[in-house]
């Protein structure tokens, strides 16, 4: 049974809503979901301009020095992807494209999860390399990598996959 069978309010999960009902439901969510995770990049990337400043970090390394650059790009990169979301919204509101801009902005939102996923790993690597001085450091940061993949990627696969017999309507 599709949705074009169901006749133009009633969509397969149920829901009675047009697109453009649909559209501002699922904007609304992914908003809410972009400030959420937004908060905790702020705190990261603000946390990450200042090391720089501190007295310690003229004593490190240049390899420490350098993963504290690709960490400090990496939160640039994250930051950008996720306001993406919502300047994408910003400039092309009006003009009817609500379905469009929702997928558009969806698509931002996880490359930015993904490049969360790079920054919070490569500060980890830095911090622990820093606090432990160990061989074991490159493991336990592959560990919390792995972790977090599960985590935010692999268990809602697994779910869409147990829970679900058709792809998600657009």
């Amino acid at each position: 049974m599709t949705s074009e069978s169901l006749g133009p309010r009633q969509t397969a999960d149920g829901r009675h809503e047009t697109p453009e009902e649909r559209a501002d439901r699922r904007w609304i969510e992914l908003l809410q979901e972009v400030r959420v995770i937004q908060i905790g990049v702020q705190i990261l990337f603000g946390f990450l301009l200042t090391v720089v400043f501190a007295p310690r970090f003229i004593t490190l390394g240049q390899t420490d020095k350098n993963i504290y650059v690709v960490t400090v790009l990496l939160g640039a990169a994250t930051t950008g992807a996720l306001i993406g979301t919502v300047t994408f919204h910003r400039f092309v509101t009006g003009h009817r494209i609500k379905p469009e801009t929702v997928v558009w902005a969806s698509r931002l939102s996880m490359v930015g999860i993904v490049l969360l996923l790079a920054t919070v790993t490569s500060a980890l690597l830095l911090i622990l390399r820093v606090a432990m001085d160990d061989s074991a450091v490159p493991w336990i940061v592959a560990g919390l990598a792995a972790w977090f993949m599960a985590c935010w990627f692999a268990l809602p696969a697994w779910a869409l996959r147990r829970y679900t017999r058709t792809p998600p309507k657009k």
